[in-house]
């Protein structure tokens, strides 16, 4: 660990941190998924329609690397994700699971650290955070260098593309203020903040186009809210389950979380959270980050293993 990284984690806490926010070094795990129309349940005279989500088997390890492995982002067609790992014991590069032949593939190689590999709104090329500036940087699908993307005043921790011209951006709070959700436009660099104590979780809500974050306001209860980027109005969904902060956004638009081996998704018709998975018994004992393809057919689970 760099004499750097020890005092950036210092000033940044554990909420901006990314490779060294989780120690042991997390990995990747990769499980069947499907979203269907689920079954109708009654309650008293009123009938629900339960969303059916469903996690399958086998669970596995994609990355099973006893250094860093995280921040999974599906193609959008699918095939394959991308992710940040630590493969050589200097500093992380991107790199990419291909689901057809079961095999990982580095992507980019720099002497910087990158992480939070997005595609970007157009499909054809992702970002990075990288380096210890913390700039957004593009890269082409093939790891080929397309340039600086943004360089912010402040650090940006993680980010979501709005439009090819707008980003959301988790920006990390400079001597001990708290981070916030900005919205920056490309074309004139303006930056308007939209809200403070957030999270890392920033997506784009399928079929609506907004942006969803986390709101973690101090002593308070932590809330996924929703950002109108053309209104700039901020709505709340609902409540995170306790004492997670990540999410994912089914093709079919509900929500799942998860904490220590557990999945749950929010069931807007009653109002709470449900049970899909136990994924103990296949290795899976802290669950961090997660997301789900587009074409709804896989999980990945960042997760710290059993027995690690």
């Amino acid at each position: 660990m760099r004499v750097r990284d020890v005092l950036m984690l210092c000033a940044i806490g554990t909420a901006g941190a990314h490779a060294l926010a989780q120690t042991p070094s997390p990995e990747i795990f990769l499980a069947p998924f499907s979203e269907g129309e689920g079954r109708t349940i009654r309650i008293g005279f009123i009938g629900l329609q339960r969303v059916g989500i469903r996690v399958g088997r086998p669970v596995v390890n994609i990355t099973n690397n006893p250094g860093y492995d995280n921040q999974p982002h599906f193609l959008p067609d699918s095939s394959a994700l991308l992710f940040s790992s630590n493969r050589d014991g200097k500093q992380n590069d991107i790199y990419r699971y291909d689901l057809a032949s079961k095999s990982v593939v580095q992507v980019t190689r720099t002497p910087e650290n990158e992480y939070s590999p997005t595609v970007t709104d157009d499909g054809r090329t992702f970002t990075t955070v990288r380096g210890a500036e913390q700039r957004l940087w593009r890269f082409n699908l093939d790891g080929s260098d397309a340039g600086l993307a943004w360089a912010h005043s402040g650090l940006i921790g993680y980010h979501a593309w709005v439009s090819p011209l707008q980003i959301a951006a988790f920006i990390l709070g400079a001597q001990n203020a708290p981070n916030t959700l900005q919205l920056i436009d490309l074309r004139t660099g303006a930056s308007d903040v939209i809200e403070s104590s957030i999270g890392r979780s920033l997506l784009i809500r399928p079929r609506r186009g907004t942006v969803t974050f986390v709101h973690k306001p101090q002593g308070g209860s932590w809330m996924i809210k929703e950002l109108d980027a053309a209104t700039r109005a901020v709505y709340t969904i609902a409540p995170t389950v306790e004492g997670s902060e990540d999410l994912a956004w089914t093709p079919g638009g509900a929500i799942v979380m998860g904490l220590k081996s557990k999945l749950f998704f929010w069931e807007e018709s009653t109002d709470r959270w449900v049970e899909v998975a136990d994924l103990a018994k296949a290795g899976v004992a802290n669950i961090t980050r997660l997301t789900v393809s587009p074409d709804g057919r896989w999980i990945a689970i960042v997760s710290q293993p059993a027995g690690r």
